[in-house]
């Protein structure tokens, strides 16, 4: 910024962003998970150049307008699954059309409210984290449902034929709802400790 007096330049003030000291750990936990990475951002190319070369992103697309964002989020998620973490009003109609939106707990209100996932406390500390918890319950549902269609499907032609008593479906059927219970809560304290 410029301060001038009767168009005399008398002084200036440099403006920078700083990095998150977390920023470049999350960095290099995706690229280790080899999910490519993208600086995508309004602001001007060789900033973000410099930004994405000290942290070891991928790709720099720099320099959008939030409608151009979008169109960037909408041809990447058409290739496969995306992720965007955005914070601010001009991210919002990105953060609502990538496969996952991810913002922080200090970001715009919109910016939240558009999100599918909003990080608390440490941000962005907690990516993967929630990248890993995300995966793992996909997994777990997936594995709940296999087993649950596999009861049925033996289940069911074995009562049709009068071999299993509806007190014996019952007492099967609840422990296998502990079964996936169990199943779930490992889950939970995997993630959590």
């Amino acid at each position: 910024m410029y301060v001038l007096k009767n168009d005399l330049l008398i002084g200036w003030i440099d403006v920078k962003d700083e990095v998150r000291p977390e920023a470049m750990s999350v960095v290099q936990y995706l690229r280790h998970k080899n999910i490519r990475t993208i600086l995508l951002s309004g602001d001007r190319y060789d900033k973000c150049r410099q930004l994405a070369d000290f942290l070891g992103i991928d790709e720099v697309i720099a320099e959008q307008t939030p409608q151009e964002k979008l169109e960037v989020v909408e041809s990447l998620t058409l290739k496969g699954p995306t992720a965007m973490v955005g914070d601010g009003i001009n991210d919002a109609p990105a953060l609502a059309k990538a496969t996952v939106g991810i913002s922080l707990s200090a970001a715009s209100q919109v910016a939240m409210q558009t999100a599918d996932v909003v990080l608390m406390d440490n941000g962005i500390r907690n990516m993967p984290l929630s990248l890993g918890l995300g995966k793992h319950t996909y997994m777990t549902i997936r594995q709940n449902l296999f087993w649950a269609f596999a009861y049925n499907i033996v289940a069911i032609p074995v009562a049709a034929f009068g071999l299993l008593t509806p007190t014996f479906g019952a007492l099967v059927m609840g422990l296998s709802d502990v079964v996936l219970a169990i199943n779930s809560g490992r889950l939970f304290v995997k993630k959590v400790l």
